[in-house]
């Protein structure tokens, strides 16, 4: 008899992620044969995940679909916390969209993280749930997950993220931000993860209205980026960092800096995510605000080159700034 109902997992995935990316791909025959095998193997977290990954984007359009991914979830808390899918959006729930089905997942886990109180397995996939739904209880969690594993930076950078993302108490979480970012760094010890984390630590310096470390920092960021010619992250790094610098340069009152720095942001070689999503507008916004639109037009020239998914968003930007008029940059405010 296992503890709590908790056994170890047959089949757990190696990458949860691409399993549950595969089983959306799945077909009605396909899904009730797995179904059948999970009735018979109720461990074999390889076809749950498929089926949870299937169930995720179906539950919008079948009441069905909606209703078996809940009981897969359930299932998981109960018998299996510790999995990495448990922690990934296929196991989340919305108190709004989800109801009582939330609720019955909350307590299901509150139930674990008790029974499970230093098993930092468990208590980030609890805070991974939590998240977006309920910041204080995620923040425990991560906390405690942190005093279990105290030389670990992973949950340091856990908190640093959460705080950036509830910034709705103003300076205070950005400084906590800021302040985990920084204990995460000072407890890395592999330079690569510390190159990535640069980044946020720039970021969140300039939100905490600290512009001597965001300097500080978006200039490391600068300078470590030419040990990574080949990285993925190479091209956000000059974006990130040069924006930084140059929304640093606005708020000392040194235009011309800040426009130059805007410029070289736009010389990035472009990365996964700003050849998808788009490159942050935060400076050139401040700067048409400053008249500067000359500037800000050849930046949306040089975005061309890397964000061919934005013409249309660049082409009415261009058209909205020529015309002295403030263009709505909606997401690409978000860093």
């Amino acid at each position: 008899m296992c503890a709590l109902n908790v056994c170890p997992a047959q089949a757990e995935p190696a990458d949860p992620h691409s399993d549950a990316i595969a089983g959306q791909r799945l077909k009605t025959d396909e899904i009730k044969a797995l179904e059948a095998s999970v009735a018979k193997n109720p461990d074999d977290l390889s076809a749950r995940t498929r089926l949870l990954g299937n169930y995720f984007m179906r539950q919008y359009s079948s009441k069905e679909a909606k209703a078996a991914r809940a009981k897969h979830i359930f299932w998981i808390i109960e018998h299996h916390p510790e999995a990495a899918i448990a922690g990934l959006p296929y196991c989340s729930l919305d108190p709004v969209m989800n109801g009582d089905a939330y609720h019955q997942a909350k307590e299901l886990w509150l139930v674990q993280t008790k029974a499970q109180a230093t098993n930092t397995s468990v208590l980030g996939n609890a805070a991974n749930f939590f998240l977006l739904q309920d910041k204080e209880l995620a923040e425990n969690l991560l906390k405690q997950a942190q005093k279990a594993e105290p030389d670990n930076p992973h949950w340091s950078e856990r908190l640093g993220h959460l705080y950036a993302l509830h910034n709705d108490e103003g300076k205070t979480n950005e400084r906590k931000s800021l302040q985990e970012f920084e204990r995460a760094q000072a407890a890395d010890t592999d330079e690569s993860s510390r190159f990535y984390r640069l980044a946020d630590l720039a970021k969140q310096a300039f939100a905490a209205g600290d512009l001597a470390k965001a300097t500080q920092y978006a200039n490391d960021l600068l300078a470590a980026s030419a040990n990574y010619p080949k990285d993925w992250n190479l091209g956000n790094a000059i974006h990130t960092g040069n924006t930084v610098l140059g929304r640093v340069a606005l708020k000392q009152g040194r235009l011309q800096p800040a426009k130059e720095y805007l410029l070289k942001a736009g010389q990035t070689p472009g990365s996964p995510q700003l050849n998808s999503f788009g490159p942050n507008m935060s400076l050139a916004k401040e700067l048409l605000e400053k008249g500067e639109t000359d500037t800000v037009v050849q930046y949306f020239d040089l975005c061309r080159k890397f964000w061919h998914m934005g013409d249309k968003n660049l082409d009415k930007w261009t058209s909205e700034a020529k015309a002295g008029l403030a263009p709505d940059f909606g997401a690409n405010l978000v860093y």
